[in-house]
């Protein structure tokens, strides 16, 4: 198949979004719509999206790491939406959109001109997809909705970590993914109710909302069973799953295990405790000591010798890696894990690239992130501006272009 019939064989090719979203949630959601062909406009201040500006990770380029991961697949049109001529502008582009998205504070986007009511008029087929930390109305929907805030406020902090230390933050960001994937299939969904009705409609989805709903299981324990968060002093991975559970070190890496079944690791160790304890009962009253027993040993294997006897007993084990090894992990590699490409500015770049597999419309990079206003040019012409029209709008500060 050529690039020219895959790209028109891709799921979403024909279908335009129009992503007015920063950070991190949104930007995510809207790419994994370019990952599967829509045609994707990233609107963005004159200036470009402070994303682009922050030193991600320490790092410093023309565009960040940060930005890049988040926005291939990408057209920009750099806009100044404050300007009655460039809601005009966005207003025009509504006409032919199938999905605007946005994650402004509560009534920024009235204030622009880009709330739900204001665009459901020009395009009532538009599926309006709404970003919010908290809700859109509530007590705390002024606040800042950040990764770390949501993950404190909706208990996850409490479930791994030692009972006398602090609340444990989680290494990823993984509140506003879970969010980012909320947004791509309420996305999804509502443009398959269109398909069937012909109807567009807001879908709404909150960073608060994506938190709880991760923890499914463990707030289900709490809420149905009423067991608490109960931490012990030795670092268990888990408050509601049986010892042993977390990562242990070996003499020349970490092992990473799963509630394996003591009888088993009694005989591994050569340790009688484990051979008289219950799984059901003792794995969670003596966690504890059963980390402890379980530590001692670990520490007098090598790493890749321990980890296969255990995988010989049928027990859950596997090497904890730091991000160089599991770049170059055997696995990773065979799956394909990780796309390269060459960005026209940023030179050759490899990045995470496309956990859903279609046999049949395969996901492609076929743009890198983009410069602010990259295709502001392009955009507009398409949507019926002549060129000296774009050109007096970028003489005055309403469109932005390189």
């Amino acid at each position: 198949m050529s690039q020219e019939e895959r790209n028109k064989a891709q799921i979403l090719s024909g279908y335009r979004v129009l992503d007015c979203t920063v950070a991190m949630s949104g930007p995510f959601a809207a790419q994994r719509m370019g990952d599967i062909g829509a045609d994707v406009i990233k609107i963005e201040p004159v200036e470009g999206e402070w994303q682009r500006r922050m030193p991600a990770g320490g790092g410093d380029r023309k565009i960040n790491a940060s930005f890049l991961s988040l926005n291939r697949n990408k057209r920009s049109l750099a806009i100044n939406l404050k300007a009655a001529e460039g809601q005009a502008a966005l207003h025009k582009l509504v006409k032919d959109a199938d999905v605007f998205m946005q994650n402004y504070r509560p009534h920024v986007a009235k204030k622009l001109g880009v709330d739900y009511y204001t665009l459901k008029a020009i395009n009532p087929r538009l599926i309006y997809v709404s970003i919010s930390g908290y809700g859109a109305e509530g007590p705390y929907s002024a606040r800042p909705g950040q990764d770390l805030l949501l993950q404190a406020l909706s208990g996850a902090m409490y479930s791994t970590g030692q009972a006398d230390g602090p609340p444990q933050p989680i290494g990823q960001y993984v509140v506003d993914a879970t969010t980012a994937y909320a947004a791509f299939e309420g996305a999804l969904a509502a443009l398959l109710h269109r398909e069937r009705t012909g109807e567009g409609q807001l879908v709404e989805v909150n960073m608060l909302d994506a938190a709880i709903s991760f923890q499914m299981q463990e707030l289900s324990v709490f809420t149905i069973d009423g067991k608490p968060q109960q931490r012990t002093q030795e670092p268990h991975g888990h408050v509601y799953i049986r010892a042993p559970y977390g990562v242990f070190k070996a003499q020349d890496g970490y092992v990473a295990l799963a509630f394996p079944q003591l009888a088993k690791l009694g005989e591994l160790f050569n340790e009688p405790i484990f051979l008289s304890m219950n799984d059901d009962v003792d794995s969670f009253a003596q966690r504890d000591l059963i980390h402890q027993l379980v530590a001692k040993h670990s520490a007098n294997w090598k790493q890749a010798e321990l980890i296969e006897a255990m995988l010989a007993l049928g027990l859950w084990a596997g090497p904890v890696n730091d991000f160089a090894k599991t770049v170059e992990d055997p696995q990773v590699k065979f799956n394909g894990s990780f796309v390269e490409y060459e960005h026209h500015s940023e030179g050759h770049l490899k990045t995470p690239g496309f956990p859903i597999r279609f046999s049949k419309t395969p996901s492609t990079v076929e743009r890198g992130a983009p410069l602010v206003g990259e295709h502001s040019r392009e955009v507009l012409g398409a949507a019926g501006f002549n060129p000296e029209e774009i050109d007096r709008l970028i003489s005055e500060g309403v469109i932005g272009a390189p």
